[in-house]
């Protein structure tokens, strides 16, 4: 390939370097110049144009990258047509994302036109989520180069499925350890397995004694789990101790017990009658991301978990400070031709519709409010709960979920034949994240990014909801979208299907406030005025909206 500047009347043909305004006119980079263009430019008055010309054994980028994306692709992952010399692929459905990452190296250290980048190895990723790009830096390169990328890389990249499974509980108790622990023990567990479609066939609490827990594995393995999950009253703290005593007294095997990740050190891995058996360090407990989740996710992909699979981990097992699995850019560059190294003429391609769900969070306890739940306060006549459901249902989303939890039966009453599902919190005490959690758990499993919209906020109009839905472009590196009041953060958030596992990772009452701030250079901002920042939390604020109340409100769950 030659590049340089060249005269412009010699520049016919030739592909432009960089992108050039004129009045009327502007040619992109890349762009294959022709002879009307070369006028333009000419009368002008640019005697110059710096430009690239093939020559023969060139592989023009757009070709050369689609060559290396379908060579990388070792099985469910979807391409992207290219676009100035990049090809993304995407994860084709939930999974693990499994990487060679010597054939990728392999495949960089051939010639610096030609790169190859993943998202780490045996990360967890849903249903369209970019996963990796192959981009080609110059406007081509060498045919002999490009055929020795293909060769290294060929099959370097491939999406492990995950399987849903049958899956056995056993809890062990101890007088310290209160029911309720156990209860949301079991809740924050059904969360996690049904990022794999999983689902629980059985409970089993039993004292916490070898010969109790060993009975309720075998009772579980006769009813058909596929996996068996037990969370001990008390730590495992050594290969002896009660758990792995009672894998091996039901006739089991000890795979391996510790794991180099922290939280998730004291993880255990067994086996019984070919089904796996996990004994649970106590910050599985929790929903964050812990050791717990890596072998959970690999067992779910049909992934082998060896002592030396697990002993391997400990690079990049610290994690303390890590809220939630980092998330990817969502194919920022293709929206813009000024965009990576190389440009093309080709048209970018047009998004395909998506759905856009809507969560509605009606939880609450209203504590502020006093007496009143101010979700059943009325304006006009209907309740704020009903008020905030009505405006979702006018707008584009595909489909509205209302979480309850305080006074469920009263607020459930109150949107009473209208089209929407109500998903239940009994953990709407711990705060915000537990509802969210609620929430993307009962949505429709094709939605491609959620509305997470507050009851409290009657301002929130349809064609707000819909302005923001058409903010939404993850194609353009804008996977967020956050309604703002005079350029000030406020409600409601969407968010792409990409952030699903993170907000489900979430805890407390401050809702996705540092997930917002963590992404902020992948949100769209779209400007509603004060509605966005408006919701009624005080019997003041309630007054001074005009709601009204008739004692109805202050019932008590």
């Amino acid at each position: 390939m030659k590049f340089g500047p060249v005269a412009t009347a010699d520049a016919e043909g030739a592909l432009l370097a960089h992108s050039l305004r004129l009045d009327g006119a502007t040619f992109r980079k890349g762009q294959h110049l022709s002879a009307a263009d070369i006028a333009l430019i000419a009368a002008a008055g640019i005697a110059e144009v710096i430009v690239a010309r093939l020559e023969p054994g060139d592989c023009h980028e757009d070709a050369a990258a689609e060559r290396l994306a379908r060579a990388v692709d070792g099985g469910g992952l979807r391409l992207d047509p290219a676009f100035t010399g990049r090809v993304n692929l995407f994860a084709a459905e939930d999974g693990l994302l499994l990487v060679d990452a010597p054939a990728v190296n392999a495949a960089n250290r051939i010639d610096p036109a030609i790169t190859l980048a993943t998202l780490p190895a045996f990360a967890r990723v849903t249903r369209g989520r970019m996963v990796a790009t192959a981009k080609i830096i110059p406007f081509a390169v060498a045919e002999p180069l490009v055929a020795r990328a293909e060769a290294a890389a060929r099959g370097a990249v491939r999406l492990a499925p995950f399987r849903p499974r049958k899956v056995g509980l056993v809890a062990t108790q101890l007088p310290h350890l209160k029911p309720s622990v156990l209860d949301k023990t079991r809740r924050i567990t059904e969360a996690r397995l049904a990022v794999s479609g999983s689902t629980m066939i059985g409970e089993e609490r039993v004292a916490h004694d070898p010969a109790a827990v060993a009975a309720a594995l075998t009772a579980l393995a006769a009813q058909g789990a596929e996996m068996l999950l037990v969370f001990g009253a008390s730590a495992i703290v050594d290969r002896k101790d009660v758990i792995p005593a009672a894998i091996e007294a039901a006739g089991g095997t000890v795979v391996h017990f510790g794991m180099p990740v922290d939280p998730g050190n004291l993880l255990l891995v067994g086996e019984l009658s070919g089904v796996p058996v996990l004994g649970a360090p106590g910050c599985a407990r929790s929903p964050r991301e812990n050791g717990f989740d890596w072998v959970l996710d690999r067992l779910m992909a049909d992934l082998p978990v060896r002592p030396e699979d697990i002993t391997g981990l400990g690079v990049g097992g610290l994690l303390m400070e890590i809220g939630t699995r980092p998330q990817p850019r969502a194919a920022a560059a293709a929206a813009k031709a000024e965009t990576g190294g190389g440009g093309s003429a080709l048209a970018h391609p047009t998004p395909m519709p998506r759905k856009v769900a809507a969560i509605l969070l009606a939880a609450g306890s209203s504590t502020r409010a006093g007496e009143t739940n101010k979700l059943l306060a009325r304006l006009d006549g209907e309740p704020l709960v009903r008020i905030a459901a009505e405006a979702a249902l006018a707008s584009g989303v595909s489909s509205l979920t209302v979480v309850t939890g305080h006074m469920a039966e009263a607020v459930g009453a109150a949107l009473a034949g209208l089209d929407l599902v109500l998903a239940h919190n009994p953990d709407h005490a711990d705060g915000m994240a537990s509802s969210i959690r609620t929430g993307i758990a009962a949505l429709p499993p094709d939605a491609d990014a959620v509305l997470i919209l507050l009851a409290d906020m009657p301002g929130i109009t349809p064609e707000a909801i819909d302005r923001m839905i058409a903010a939404y472009a993850p194609e353009a590196g804008k996977p967020i979208v956050v309604a703002t009041a005079a350029g000030k953060r406020g409600n409601p958030v969407l968010w792409d299907r990409a952030f699903f596992d993170a907000l489900t990772q979430l805890e407390g009452d401050v809702g996705a406030r540092a997930l917002i701030e963590r992404y902020h250079d992948q949100r769209a901002e779209v400007e509603i005025g004060p509605p966005a920042r408006l919701d009624l939390d005080t019997a003041a604020e309630l007054a001074a909206a005009g709601a009204k109340t008739d004692g109805q409100e202050t019932a008590k769950d």
